[in-house]
């Protein structure tokens, strides 16, 4: 049997794109999280002195803030939270957090508050070429939610 000339020509680009196709799942991981704490964030963080919001969308009250690094280590040199009430709480920290490790908790109050939003001033540290840190942000719920 004679294969068509154009079909030969064809046949790799197919093979190609459906290879190509495969390839692009759900790139989506699942985490665990600690009973008690809920994401509210999450960054990459560049090699360069970084400064990111994140905006905090929850309804709850957190008693705590915390952090875990991924991927590669972390200098943080200032962290500000906002609060709802308009007031900031800027803890003192200049410190190198580990890559998947977390930072010590932040304690906010015992009757919980309401964040806004966290800003960092931070970094990744390390080679370039090995990929930048992914900090996600916890925060631990007032059982009174």
């Amino acid at each position: 049997m004679k294969i068509n000339p154009m079909i030969k020509k064809i046949l790799p680009v197919i093979a190609f794109l459906m290879i190509l196709i495969s390839s692009c799942g759900p790139t989506r991981r699942s985490i665990s999280i600690e009973e008690g704490w809920d994401l509210i964030g999450e960054r990459k963080v560049n090699f360069v002195v970084d400064k990111d919001i994140i905006d905090v969308h929850s309804t709850s009250k957190f008693t705590a803030i915390r952090f875990k690094v991924e991927g590669k280590d972390v200098r943080i040199n200032e962290l500000k939270i906002h609060l709802q009430n308009g007031d900031k709480l800027e803890p003192s920290l200049d410190d190198v957090i580990a890559a998947d490790q977390y930072s010590k908790e932040i304690l906010l109050t015992e009757d919980g508050k309401f964040v806004n939003r966290i800003e960092f001033r931070y970094r990744t540290t390390g080679n370039v070429l090995q990929g930048r840190a992914n900090v996600l942000v916890f925060g631990k719920r007032h059982k009174g939610n």
